[in-house]
């Protein structure tokens, strides 16, 4: 029951043989397929929270004047939003340092903070499993974060993201430790998303399982804790996952003329 899921019930997600499936599988691959409508569900109820928030926006907006900065009565998904967006901003603001580049990469880097919350989250309720605790999963994300910060640093420095690589100018007579240079920091491009995958799948994973048996062993009083355990790791795992990405894009959009 480690891996149980509701959506491993439907025709061609569970262990008989779907179109998904091929026979023999193993139970690794059951668990990856199964992720799939969870992750689809994530989408779809992200979709509707955005729309809610933008149609009660637009009410706002609609009133004009300074009634359209006054939040709205109820605590609804508006305000739920604009509280993390602008916790986000300031945040990307403080790393980025300009609130122009922050303004430039809240739409992606919030979605995946967004994103990753709320698949953290739906690993919590009984009989689904969190799409972040797949390898699949977390190496699109982090191979998003991988290109759009290379593509941001050659962006607003040209041929010098690459030059920067290889350190200080240390001279012709240091050639061969300028290439060694080179070749570590382009490694440490390629670790980054390689870490980012690791950290989020490692803590979910382990997250998920620990509260899994504890769920088993002692089903009354002492879940209650590991639940609270479980809300604050997925909070903080997404928020990692995010602020490292905005601190990869700041690394990278930071100007490296004075290196060389």
């Amino acid at each position: 029951m480690e891996h149980f899921s509701w959506f491993g019930l439907l025709p061609g997600f569970g262990h008989d043989v779907g179109p998904f499936f091929a026979e023999n599988v193993g139970e690794a691959h059951h668990h990856a397929v199964q992720l799939l409508p969870a992750t689809w569900m994530v989408f779809f109820i992200l979709t509707a929270i955005a729309l809610v928030a933008r149609r009660g926006l637009r009410k706002a907006q609609a009133q004009g004047g300074t009634k359209q900065y006054i939040p709205a009565d109820n605590f609804g998904a508006r305000n739920l939003m604009e509280i993390f967006i602008d916790g986000l901003l300031a945040q990307f603001e403080s790393v980025l340092g300009s609130r122009k580049l922050a303004k430039t990469y809240l739409p992606l880097m919030g979605t995946l903070f967004f994103f990753i919350l709320l698949c953290n989250l739906l690993g919590l309720i009984p009989g689904f499993l969190p799409p972040t605790s797949d390898t699949s999963t977390n190496w699109g994300m982090a191979a998003v974060v991988f290109f759009v910060f290379n593509i941001a640093g050659l962006k607003a420095n040209g041929f010098g993201y690459i030059k920067h690589l290889a350190g200080p100018k240390l001279g012709y007579s240091m050639f061969v430790i300028t290439m060694l240079i080179f070749v570590l920091e382009t490694v440490g491009l390629f670790v980054r998303p390689f870490s980012l995958q690791l950290r989020l799948l490692a803590n979910m994973s382990g997250d998920h399982l620990v509260f899994g048996i504890f769920s088993d062993l002692v089903p009354l009083f002492v879940p209650v804790i590991f639940l609270g355990l479980a809300l604050f790791v997925s909070f903080v795992q997404a928020f990692v996952f995010t602020l490292l990405s905005v601190v990869y894009v700041g690394l990278a959009v930071a100007p490296h003329d004075g290196e060389h």
